[in-house]
C-alpha cells in the first residue's frame, strides 16, 4: 500500500497502542504459567500474534518438522525469535525456527557461542534456524552489547531448569531498560531472579510461573512519534501512559524537552535504539545541530536504520550525515517533501515519514506503508483522526 500525505498539521488527542516489548513479555510469561489469567489491552500487532502463534506451537508441539521439534514461525519479530529460543530448548529440546523480511540474517552469535560451549546443535540452513540439544544449568557468559534480547530469553527459560544458573556478562549491557522490563513481569509472575547490577543474574531454577491477570501499558515508543509531531508543530496531546513506567523508551519525554530547545545536543542512544527515527525527525526541523550517537545496533533491525533515517529524510530535504555508528542532523525550518520515498518494509521508517511530512511544503508518498501493522496497526486511522490528509492506494 502507498499512502500520499498531503502535508497539514494534525490536532486531538491520541492513545498509543499497547506496548509490544511488554506485551512479548507477558504473552510468553503467562504461557509458562500454572493456573488461568488473561492478559488485557493487548494490540493485535503483527509482531504479537508471532509470539502468541509460537508459545500455542510450543505448548502443543505443532506444527512439527519430521524430528518432532515443533516448527515456530517467527514472522519478523526478532523479539519472538531470540526469546523463544532458549525456551524451546528447555521445554521441547529445540525448534525450527522461520521468519521472514531480514529477520533470519540478525546476528544469533551470543548464543550459537553458548551451544558451541554446551554442546547445543545449531544449523541454519535456507531461512531456518535449527536447535536441539538440552540446556543445562549453569552459568551462561554473553555480551550485554549486541541485544539484551539474549539476556531476556535466558531468563525466561533458565527459571524452569532442574538447577541453578547464572548469566554472566562480558561486557556491559545496553538496553538495560529492556531487561528491567523482564525482570518485572517475571516478578509479577512469581519468578525470582537476583540480580546484580545488570553485570551478574543469579536464576534459580525448579521455578513456577503463576498465573495472573495482566494489563499491558500504553506504548511509550510508538509515543515517541507522537512527541515528535507535537515538535513539528502539531498540537497533539497525548494520553493513556504511564509516567512511573519501566519502559525505557519514555525517556523521550525527556529528549523532547531538550530538541524544543535551539542549540546543539548530543543524546547517546545506546539505552533506546528504538527513539532514533522519531528524534531524527525532531531533529530535521530544529534550530541546532543533534547528535544521535552509539546506534550501530541500528544497521540490523527491520532495515538498517542508519542508512534508511539518512535516505528518507534527506529525501524529504533534510540535511542528515550519516557515520558508521552515529548521525549528525543540521535542523531546518521546513522541509521540501514533493517526492515519493520508501519506507523499506520499516515500520518506524514508515511512522517517521508520516510525522516528517506535516512539516513539508509539497506531498509525500510512502510506498509499503501497510508495514505499519507490525507493531501499530491503527497508525494511519490514527493519522487521520487527528486531521491528516492521506490518500491509500
Amino acid at each position: 500500500m502507498d499512502v500520499t500525505i498531503t502535508p497539514a498539521k494534525l490536532a486531538g488527542t491520541v492513545t498509543p497502542p499497547a506496548s509490544k516489548s511488554q506485551a512479548h513479555r507477558a504473552v510468553l510469561a503467562l504461557a509458562l504459567s500454572e493456573g488461568r489469567g488473561a492478559l488485557s489491552n493487548l494490540s493485535p500487532s503483527q509482531d504479537i500474534r508471532a509470539t502468541q502463534d509460537c508459545v500455542a506451537a510450543l505448548r502443543t508441539g505443532r506444527p512439527a518438522g519430521e524430528d518432532g521439534l515443533p516448527v515456530l514461525d517467527c514472522g519478523e519479530s526478532g523479539s519472538t525469535l531470540r526469546f523463544l529460543i532458549p525456551v524451546a530448548l528447555a521445554l521441547r529440546g529445540g525448534g525450527h525456527f522461520t521468519g521472514r523480511g531480514r529477520l533470519m540474517e540478525r546476528p544469533q552469535g551470543p548464543y550459537f557461542d553458548i551451544f558451541d560451549a554446551k554442546g547445543i546443535s545449531y544449523e541454519q540452513r535456507d531461512g531456518v534456524l535449527t536447535v536441539r540439544g538440552t540446556l543445562p544449568a549453569g552459568e551462561y557468559r554473553l555480551p550485554g552489547n549486541v541485544s539484551s534480547q539474549f539476556v531476556t530469553g535466558l531468563l525466561y527459560a533458565l527459571p524452569l531448569l532442574d538447577g541453578d544458573s547464572e548469566i554472566v556478562l562480558t561486557t556491559p549491557l545496553e538496553s538495560r531498560d529492556y531487561v528491567a522490563m523482564t525482570l518485572d513481569v517475571l516478578e509479577q509472575f512469581g519468578v525470582r531472579v537476583e540480580n546484580r547490577n545488570y553485570e551478574r543474574f543469579r536464576v534459580p531454577g525448579r521455578q513456577r510461573l503463576r498465573a495472573r491477570d495482566f494489563t499491558i501499558e500504553a506504548d511509550w515508543s510508538q509515543a515517541a512519534f507522537w512527541y515528535a509531531a507535537h515538535l513539528l508543530g502539531s498540537d497533539v496531546t497525548i494520553e493513556g501512559l504511564n509516567a512511573f513506567s519501566v519502559q525505557g523508551d519514555m525517556v523521550i519525554a525527556a529528549h523532547y524537552a531538550r530538541l524544543s530547545r535551539p542549540g546543539d545536543v548530543t543524546i547517546d542512544v545506546s539505552q533506546c535504539p528504538d527513539l532514533v527515527p522519531p528524534l531524527a525527525a525532531m531533529a530535521a526541523v530544529r534550530e541546532g545541530t543533534t547528535g544521535l550517537t552509539n546506534a550501530a545496533r541500528l544497521r540490523i533491525k527491520e532495515s538498517d536504520r542508519l542508512a534508511t533515517v539518512t535516505e528518507v529524510l534527506n529525501a524529504l530535504g533534510a540535511d542528515v550525515e550519516e557515520h558508521p555508528d552515529s548521525l549528525t542532523i543540521h535542523g531546518k525550518p521546513c522541509l521540501s517533501g514533493g517526492v515519493t520515498v520508501d519506507s523499506h518494509n520499516d515500520h518506524r521508517i514508515a511512522m517517521m515519514a508520516a510525522v516528517a511530512a506535516t512539516q513539508c511544503e509539497q506531498p509525500v508518498t510512502i510506498t509499503g506503508a501497510e508495514c505499519v501493522a507490525k507493531s501499530y496497526p491503527d497508525f494511519w486511522e490514527d493519522y487521520e483522526n487527528l486531521g491528516g490528509r492521506i490518500v491509500k492506494e
